[in-house]
């Protein structure tokens, strides 16, 4: 698509764009920014005050709000997602298209402005989200994976386009030669499920190294009970949130990243960013997963826990440089921002 855009984006204001550690959908929103500039489109960006960008930051609010809510009395999300939704609103008329990241939620008010809006859904789909598809069929929507669009779908009548999430594989340095440890990043959390990824670890006779940290007072309770008893510094390291560099070191001399989700994962952005390092996955068959590791090239996935263990010395065996050219060639950030320039174009004729 030739013509240059007058883009308005609108991301969840829980972090800076870009994100400093935790936040994949603030991370794909600024991918996205940053090409949509190079290629000429006139983009603004609605986030947060801390947020550094090339488009145009309309800022909504002082800080992000994980900050910023730690430092007032600030306490309802929504309140400032809304305000957020207003100020774009009141401008809409300034844009030829609307994309926002922030959710269903706010669906509804997409159909207030003449200028058509593109919602992406990041997030597994509730009977909810299908409700607001079902009922506002003249609000674009996208998914992040074949599993989620079907899910986002269902008894809505609808065909909802995907467009994968993408990775800036020119941010990670990948390894050739396979490392002495497995790798875990992601939520301390029942439905990420670092315990298992620990027992397929001590199974085989190999140390762990667990990235991320608990994002609310459940995630918690679950970390201090089930987790922190096992972390003994050798056989079981944890290293907290990790900033991109160090990211990047944890994968890329990882033997394999472990990702036992116990829940149908929308896409797994960590799957793709291990393999930009050429580490491969090794998964469970929930969600989008089958659709992101390509079994027996970038990794292996299993339908059950009990049987990821078995899988684990064929997914060392995999040839790490394949790995990585495998992921490169679907899952770049230029392909993502691709599929939704295109879907830009199409949103005109709705």
């Amino acid at each position: 698509m030739s013509e240059k855009l007058r883009i308005g984006l609108v991301p969840p204001l829980w972090t800076p764009i870009p994100p400093k550690t935790y936040g994949g959908i603030e991370l794909m929103v600024h991918l996205l920014t940053e090409e949509l500039v190079r290629q000429g489109h006139d983009v603004t960006l609605f986030g947060t005050a801390d947020s550094s960008t090339s488009a145009k930051l309309e800022a909504v609010c002082e800080q992000n709000m994980l900050d910023f809510m730690a430092g007032t009395e600030a306490c309802v999300y929504e309140a400032f997602a809304n305000a957020a939704v207003a100020r774009v609103l009141a401008r809409a008329a300034d844009y030829d298209v609307l994309h926002f990241h922030i959710g269903m939620h706010w669906l509804p008010f997409a159909t207030l402005a003449e200028t058509p809006s593109l919602f992406t859904i990041h997030t597994f789909a509730s009977y909810d989200d299908r409700w607001l598809a079902r009922n506002f069929p003249c609000v674009a929507l996208s998914g992040i994976s074949r599993f989620q669009a079907a899910q986002l779908s269902e008894g809505t009548g609808r065909v909802i386009p995907v467009v994968y999430n993408g990775c800036d594989f020119g941010t990670f340095e990948p390894r050739h030669e396979a490392g002495r440890y497995l790798a875990f990043l992601g939520r301390m959390s029942h439905d990420k499920n670092p315990l298992d990824a620990i027992r397929i670890a001590r199974a085989a006779g190999m140390p762990i190294i667990l990235a991320g940290q608990a994002q609310e007072a459940k995630e918690e309770s679950y970390f201090e009970k089930e987790i922190r008893p096992l972390i003994d510094g050798e056989g079981v390291r944890y290293i907290g949130p990790v900033n991109h560099e160090q990211k990047n070191e944890l994968l890329r001399n990882a033997a394999a990243l472990i990702f036992p989700v116990q829940w149908p994962e929308p896409f797994g952005l960590v799957m793709i960013e291990a393999m930009a390092c050429g580490t491969p996955v090794l998964a469970r068959s929930l969600g989008s997963v089958p659709e992101v590791v390509d079994s027996g090239v970038t990794g292996y996935h299993a339908e059950e826990i009990e049987e990821m263990g078995a899988l684990l010395p064929a997914t060392l065996a995999l040839d790490r440089r394949r790995v990585r050219e495998r992921a490169e060639g679907r899952f770049s950030f230029a392909r993502m921002v691709e599929g939704y320039v295109g879907l830009y174009g199409s949103l005109g004729g709705e």
